[in-house]
């Protein structure tokens, strides 16, 4: 592992600190890129504005239109938590401002697999939909598009994945309207936004079109601001970039569940992950209340996900959470005996004293094709290769394919990587699609040497000794004045995540002692620059020599009512 400290330009942490910024915080925020001021400011103002997302106006034309005429809407939805936010957040915006018949159906994960596929085009026509609405799905769904329109049905797309490629060429379904900021011509520039946030975004040029036809005026309209949480909960969930404008959607949800305006489901999510939703931070999301959504989809219903997020009944709210408590200890270890096993077989590619291969493929007819995409994210941190996992399809008259749930490192792009395997080996990939950093596909189990081969070629390809070496951005040394109790509290009230890194300082120090706690961690007495000081390094079982550098995040335990600073170990430069 090396550690590496990131710059912080002089100029940028001189602007910060002259703004007011605390200087802590000015030194992390410039070393994230963060140039001025203005780019903290997290006033719903500031918000790109819907008109510059391609698509946006005329969905909201074509909405409009239909609650004027009363037809019936059905949202269909996706099986993560990003789909389930979307979903909760379309059919509670919609009602907000005035549709009366709305319904959703989501796509169950082993039968349906992913996407809108011409079948559930077919149900969505059964219940009487007149405008099938796509969230967080659609863009690649060509047959599903044109069956859901052949039906006689009106098709709006909202979705954030990338456009299918066909013969090098990105082409889109053929719907009524499509709202992606990653579709063709469209100058939207937070191309990270999650599914959800665009959904939201729909919604907001729909109250400006209601407006503009005289159903509301700028006080009698719908508050909009009430969907900021769970637009938040799905964006740090599905662990897309925190770029500023989705740092402003985040830190717009926080603040509001901090004051107590959630919905009845977030509430019961946070009692049933024992979170403080009065302290809430972004590691709740993505570590809490998002986990246990993601739950539903992967190993039972995502309807008890949405349902959850949809009732204002605190009861019903209470019990659903608990239910989806319930699925993820499941989850958990469903994934625990998954991970060791994909450990073993990802060691026996490694002959000993060796660097593993490329790319790492794993299957096993034992695996369960919900935790897939958990396991590959494991075993691609503990390797630092990009990893797939695959699982024998359990759709009917499917048994034998394998559908494979891929995560990657930086600079190896998973979709375009998956798409040069389909050139080269046509007919191997059945089907496929995703981002850079993670994607999917299915193939059939006779292929999966072929797969695994090809993409350890692409891999070796493209991966030199560099990106192959695992390395931690860091903050440098923690000057001893911030190591105190009420900066980690400052610390944990920003918004951290995926593309602006939680603050993780590194510098040498010296060990004390050292204990295993629980089997499996590693308990720490350091000294960080000759003061006493606790440390944790979960998941750590081998010791650390007496001196070490140290990359470590900062935490605070409470122990007799008085609040300690402890570390929170990441890694080790050894």
């Amino acid at each position: 592992m090396k550690l590496i400290v990131r710059e912080a330009p002089p100029r940028s942490v001189w602007a910060l600190t002259q703004a007011g910024v605390h200087p802590l915080l000015a030194q992390l925020f410039a070393a994230r890129g963060v140039l001025s001021p203005d780019e903290l400011d997290d006033g719903l103002a500031r918000l790109l504005p819907p008109a510059s997302m391609k698509g946006c106006a005329q969905a909201a034309v074509l909405l409009a239109d239909a609650i004027a005429a009363q037809l019936k809407i059905c949202v269909v939805a996706d099986y993560d938590c990003d789909g389930a936010t979307a979903c909760a957040v379309a059919l509670r915006g919609l009602r907000l401002l005035g549709a009366t018949q709305v319904s959703y159906i989501v796509p169950d994960r082993v039968v349906d697999g992913y996407g809108l596929t011409a079948s559930i085009s077919e149900r969505v026509k059964a219940t009487g939909a007149d405008l099938l609405v796509t969230v967080d799905n659609g863009i690649a769904s060509m047959e599903g598009v044109a069956r859901a329109r052949a039906l006689g049905m009106q098709v709006l797309v909202t979705d954030h994945h990338l456009p299918a490629l066909r013969d090098g060429q990105v082409v889109v379904p053929e719907a009524d309207v499509i709202v992606n900021p990653n579709q063709p011509g469209c100058t939207f520039e937070s191309k990270s936004i999650a599914g959800v946030g665009v959904m939201f975004y729909v919604l907001l040029a729909l109250r400006a079109e209601l407006r503009a036809r005289g159903i509301f005026d700028a006080a009698t309209q719908p508050k909009l601001d009430v969907l900021l949480p769970l637009v938040a909960l799905g964006t740090v969930a599905d662990v897309v970039k925190l770029d500023a404008n989705n740092r402003r959607l985040v830190a717009q949800g926080l603040r509001r569940i901090r004051s107590g305006a959630l919905p009845a489901g977030l509430a019961g999510l946070f009692t049933a992950a024992g979170r403080n939703a009065a302290m809430a931070t972004s590691f709740d999301f993505g570590f809490a209340l998002g986990p246990r959504i993601n739950a539903a989809g992967r190993l039972s219903d995502m309807t008890l996900g949405i349902e959850c997020l949809l009732t204002d009944d605190p009861g019903r709210a209470d019990e659903l959470a608990k239910t989806l408590d319930g699925i993820n200890r499941e989850r958990r270890t469903i994934e625990a005996d998954m991970r060791e096993q994909a450990q073993y077989a990802a060691d026996a590619m490694i002959d000993e004293d060796e660097e593993p291969p490329p790319a790492i493929a794993i299957f096993d007819p034992d695996f369960h094709e919900g935790v897939v995409g958990i396991v590959a994210s494991r075993i691609k941190d503990k390797l630092h290769r990009p990893t797939f996992v695959f699982a024998a399809s359990q759709a009917p008259g499917k048994e034998h394919e394998l559908k494979g749930s891929g995560r990657s490192i930086a600079g190896f792009h998973l979709r375009d990587a998956l798409d040069l395997v389909a050139k080269r080996h046509p007919g191997v990939l059945l089907r496929f699609g995703g981002h850079a950093m993670a994607a999917g596909c299915t193939i059939a189990e006779e292929h999966f040497d072929v797969f695994e081969h090809a993409l350890q070629q692409v891999a070796h390809e493209w991966l030199d000794a560099a990106t192959l070496t695992r390395r931690l951005d860091t903050d440098g040394p923690l000057p001893p004045e911030y190591r105190r109790a009420d900066l980690v509290d400052t610390l944990h009230k920003e918004v951290w995540g995926q593309g602006f890194a939680a603050p993780t300082f590194s510098e040498e120090v010296e060990v004390v002692s050292q204990r295993l706690v629980g089997e499996k961690h590693l308990a720490l007495k350091l000294k960080h620059q000759g003061q006493p000081v606790d440390g944790i390094w979960f998941g750590r079982s081998e010791s650390l020599p007496a001196r070490v550098k140290l990359a470590f995040r900062l935490d605070a335990d409470e122990w007799q009512g008085v609040k300690r600073v402890r570390f929170l170990v990441e890694a080790a430069e050894l």
